[in-house]
């Protein structure tokens, strides 16, 4: 059964581009959200076994949607990586970092780096 991953932000092209790039693995199946508002419908919904989370977002913020997440009794248990683009790759060196307890990857995201994530996170 293929693992499900809602990726969450609001730059409708990145998460076209991921859906594409983490589908082509044949191994997930890929749902995208570009409002922060609607993210935790979108999880209670689509019951993904991973979330992708943009910080920054005009509606409303991945850390609030993060919180969200963690009070919700049937979405607590979800794995969340947040994206974003205010560190650099170079900065984390282009793997995962982590800020106050939270993952992290930086855009733009290689599909390499998507890949091992989730895997990281749904083994």
């Amino acid at each position: 059964m293929k693992k499900r991953i809602l990726v969450i932000d609001d730059e409708a092209a990145l998460t076209r581009m991921m859906k594409l790039n983490i589908e082509a693995s044949g191994n997930y199946e890929v749902r995208t959200e570009n409002s922060g508002k609607n993210a935790i419908t979108a999880a209670r919904e689509f019951r993904p076994d991973m979330i992708f989370l943009d910080v920054m977002m005009p509606d409303k913020s991945g850390d609030d949607v993060a919180a969200d997440l963690k009070q919700d009794p049937v979405l607590k248990h979800i794995p969340f990586v947040f994206l974003t683009a205010i560190v650099t790759n170079e900065e984390t060196g282009g793997h995962a970092s982590e800020i106050s307890g939270n993952t992290f990857l930086a855009k733009p995201v290689k599909k390499e780096e998507l890949i091992a994530t989730i895997e990281k996170f749904t083994a």
